[in-house]
């Protein structure tokens, strides 16, 4: 019954509602609609990707480069004895002088290699051998189409590439690197 006239309200309980992204604890913590500190476990998984990811792109990266330096080396050695065997094609067999030109051509780049560098660290004269008739008789009078002609090569063996990151690519050992030409008679 009411008292004086007025109506007894029942209170209306208060419904909390939550916003649609807002996350609530559960039991799946870290699910859609769970509470987490996502922020600082995406770090930690950020850090885990990273650490897996830079080993290869490492490899990959240190490969390329020693890569390249071997090609680079190789190309060099190529054109130097394919020089020094075109310098001894246009010259009579066996001139000593001429000889030391073509290996200071293989070495250096140059017809004298006073105080010029080495084209490939390590290159020394030591791996170059020069053949014409006078050193090697295979070289003398060869028969061929367009008639007897004496052969002159030059050649570097046993240079080896020497990795500035072994651990990625080892060092080894160029095949022998030759150029042979026709010479004057």
């Amino acid at each position: 019954m009411a008292r004086h006239g007025r109506c007894r309200q029942q209170p209306v309980p208060q419904r909390r509602y939550r916003r649609r992204n807002q996350r609530t604890a559960g039991p799946h913590a870290g699910a859609i609609g769970g509470t987490m500190n996502t922020k600082r476990k995406q770090q930690g998984s950020v850090l885990i990707e990273m650490a897996l990811l830079l080993t290869p792109l490492l490899v990959l990266a240190f490969g390329v480069t020693e890569f390249g330096r071997a090609m680079y080396q190789y190309n060099a050695i190529a054109k130097g004895v394919r020089d020094g065997a075109r310098h001894l094609s246009q010259f009579a067999p066996g001139e000593a002088g001429r000889i030391d030109e073509a290996r200071s051509l293989v070495l250096c780049g140059k017809l004298a290699c006073d105080s010029a560098p080495p084209l490939v660290t390590g290159m020394s004269t030591s791996y170059i051998r020069v053949n014409d008739r006078t050193t090697n008789t295979a070289y003398n009078l060869q028969s061929t189409g367009r008639g007897t002609v004496n052969l002159v090569s030059v050649e570097v063996s046993g240079f080896q590439f020497r990795s500035m990151a072994p651990a990625f690519v080892p060092n080894f050992t160029f095949s022998p690197i030759h150029v042979t030409m026709v010479q004057v008679l």
